[in-house]
């Protein structure tokens, strides 16, 4: 845990010198990293604002998303999903909950604790994992996003947050695969990371309803971090016919060069 210097009670999670989650205790509607706010907007605009929601996280960190949730729309009722048990009890004891969220924390792996979940049970279901600097193998396949399809409510939004650097073989990967499990998809990140220019963060959402991208784009475009939106037949070249991951030919997402988190 490092503490923001200029926020007083605010922390960085690092995890193996990685940055996984920062969380300002005293306003949890604060996102500092660019794709926990693009993961934010996604939330803000997956139904009409203040309504509660049902969210799964797969991926704890410092639970600053399910915090969000519950500060921007109360009564939400969220299933985190986290493997690492010690970091859970690391986190609840240095960042705790309000004990007036309905948050649930259950220590699993990602995708057993997705099988658990009943049909139609999610209006979001949120993807952030990482086994250190990486996404696991098997919550890269189409096999992965099917049950995360079954758990979601019609209309429901589903939000992964993927890391690639060039060439981009990984992330086109990963459009190609949730292209055949929902119809609408866009994909929102810094536009260097779009170019290929550097590994960076870009955050996937999908879902079987028009998205909302005309204020998606308006919301990343304005972020101190500004980005860029990729959706329809932008998105469709940006693909170039990459190859769709299957359990069987899965791997986890590439190692970060060095340097990228200095």
């Amino acid at each position: 845990m490092v503490p923001d210097r200029e926020r007083s009670r605010a922390w960085t999670l690092l995890i193996d010198g990685a940055p996984q989650s920062h969380v300002d205790l005293d306003d949890p509607t604060h996102l500092s990293f660019p794709y926990q706010r693009r993961l934010g907007h996604v939330a803000d605009l997956v139904a009409p604002a203040g309504r509660p929601l049902h969210v799964v996280h797969l991926g704890g960190g410092a639970f600053t998303l399910a915090r969000y949730v519950a500060a921007t729309r109360p009564r939400s009722t969220q299933q985190i999903v986290e493997l690492d048990a010690r970091l859970v009890q690391l986190v609840r004891r240095e960042l705790p909950l309000d004990p007036g969220a309905r948050i649930r924390v259950r220590s699993a792996d990602a995708r057993a604790g997705l099988a658990k979940m009943p049909d139609g049970w999610a209006d979001l279901v949120i993807t952030d994992v990482f086994d250190g600097a990486r996404t696991p193998a098997h919550l890269t396949s189409a096999e992965f996003l099917a049950d995360v399809r079954r758990v979601l409510a019609p209309g429901g939004g589903y939000a992964a947050n993927l890391a690639d650097g060039p060439p981009l073989a990984h992330l086109r990967s990963q459009i190609a695969t949730a292209t055949t499990v929902f119809p609408e998809l866009a994909l929102a990140a810094d536009p260097a990371v779009l170019r290929g220019r550097r590994f960076g963060n870009a955050v996937l959402l999908a879902s079987d309803r028009e998205l909302p991208v005309a204020e998606l784009t308006r919301r990343v475009a304005g972020d101190p971090h500004p980005g860029r939106v990729e959706h329809g037949r932008s998105l469709t070249d940006f693909t170039g016919g990459a190859v769709v991951v299957t359990d069987a030919n899965a791997k986890p997402s590439p190692v970060p060069p060095p340097g990228t988190f200095d």
